[in-house]
């Protein structure tokens, strides 16, 4: 064999560690699968004591990220730093002194990467990142390979574990949100603030860089709507389910006449869909093309060693392909970048789709007849209904409707008439539909 390629490691926590431990491990089979042996030149920590601990003696440590970037003989940088702050000065760097870079960092690409891919094309070195979305699963390896010859049509996926953990438990053990949280985060599938899960940003962010692979757009998390599952109900879990319907924090990204829809929020799937009995912390991904269909792809998420699996998959692609010209390698977004093309992100007043809602009202003569007519003033038709029990009010019940498809704006105009009808009491919930067809 050659030399080794030697590989900086920025961080050495969750995923660093994992990298490094699994890299160690199965060294002489990576090696024969990527035709050099790949060695950690360097590891950089703010805690310089605990990354000895975990590397030995025989790996360097520093503490300075865009210092360390910059020494010659590192061909490759791994961003395992996570965030937008050091690790985007880091990564910058790295791609000026002509280094190649892997990163499991979402956020950082989610954020910035239009400006980072431009700076990598321009240098003539890769950016790698399986490893930011979905885990282990090689969604972006598909995206941009296995299935290059289709019309990506749509992508939808579950790709936050936290949040299915969450909805799993509360559907299999019927307890609420905050209690079923509370033992997420005991258990480590929640951090102590867990915003970015629970509210859907964190999935967002990977499904900004799916559209942006599968549609050939730039990549636009700031015009994706993201509501995460903090609104949803016990009660409605189980409503769903005598419904014949799953919750689960959907990522949706979809081609129409009219633009791209870019999505996340709480979703009725069918039962029957294999997606929607993936329970626990893992992740799956549907992705349907014109000519392939739809494909599933599922595993774990996140953990140590499943994301290092995949961030040691894309070192050896970078190793494989680094003395190749830039043109000949498989381009960051898929497409090739003066080809990226322009289709807007549809306003979600402009998607269409079905719906959940629940409301409780007073339990007398005329009620359904006011919900219906309610619906049908901003042409929304029923497809089927639900009566619930009184509860703790006999005077009160709770009705859930499915709707068939309508418009957004259509259905945000039906909302503001039925809770103004006087029979309509309290809150109400409202869960997007879709069958994955």
């Amino acid at each position: 064999m050659t030399e080794p390629v030697r590989v900086g490691l920025l961080g050495i926590g969750t995923v660093g560690s994992g990298t490094y431990r699994v890299l160690e491990r199965n060294r002489a089979e990576i090696a024969r699968r990527a035709g050099r042996r790949i060695e950690i030149a360097w590891v950089c920590a703010r805690d310089r004591e605990r990354a000895r601990g975990i590397v030995g003696p025989g790996v360097p440590v520093v503490d300075d990220a865009v210092g360390a970037v910059a020494d010659p003989a590192t061909e490759i940088v791994v961003e395992a730093i996570g965030g937008t702050g050091i690790a985007k000065d880091a990564v910058i760097a790295a791609i000026e002194h002509g280094k190649h870079v892997v990163t499991a960092n979402k956020a950082l690409l989610a954020l910035h990467g239009n400006e980072i891919f431009a700076a990598a094309s321009a240098r003539g070195v890769m950016i790698a990142f399986e490893a930011a979305v979905a885990g282990c699963i090689p969604t972006i390896k598909v995206l941009r390979e296995g299935l290059v010859a289709n019309r990506i049509e749509w992508i939808a996926g579950i790709v936050n574990g936290t949040s299915n953990f969450i909805l799993s438990e509360m559907r299999a053990k019927g307890l609420p949100f905050a209690e079923v949280l509370a033992e997420a985060q005991r258990l480590g599938y929640a951090e102590a603030d867990p915003t970015f899960d629970v509210e859907g940003i964190d999935a967002a962010h990977k499904m900004s860089l799916l559209a942006a692979i599968g549609f050939g757009i730039p990549v636009q998390f700031t015009r994706a709507h993201v509501e995460g599952i903090t609104g949803i109900t016990d009660k409605d879990v189980s409503y769903a389910e005598k419904l014949g319907y799953r919750i689960k924090l959907l990522g949706i990204a979809r081609r129409t006449p009219e633009g791209i829809e870019l999505r996340v929020h709480p979703t009725l799937i069918p039962a029957t869909r294999l997606i929607a009995n993936v329970e626990g912390p893992t992740n799956a991904i549907l992705i349907k093309g014109d000519a392939a269909g739809v494909t599933l792809y599922q595993g774990a998420g996140a953990g140590s060693e499943p994301t290092a699996s995949a961030v040691i998959a894309d070192i050896v692609d970078v190793t494989r392909l680094m003395r190749a010209e830039p043109q000949e390698r498989v381009p960051h977004l898929a497409f090739q970048a003066d080809a990226l093309s322009d289709i807007p992100i549809l306003p979600m007043a402009d998607v269409e789709t079905s719906y959940y809602l629940r409301v409780r009202v007073k339990d007398q003569v005329g009620v359904l007849a006011d919900l219906a007519r309610a619906l049908a003033d901003a042409g929304i038709s029923i497809d089927s209904m639900l009566q619930q029990g009184a509860g703790d009010d006999e005077n009160e019940t709770d009705i859930v409707i499915l709707t068939h498809q309508t418009r957004e704006r259509n259905f945000d105009a039906a909302i503001a008439r039925v809770v103004e009808l006087p029979s309509v009491s309290g809150d109400y919930t409202r869960i997007r539909r879709e069958d994955l067809l």
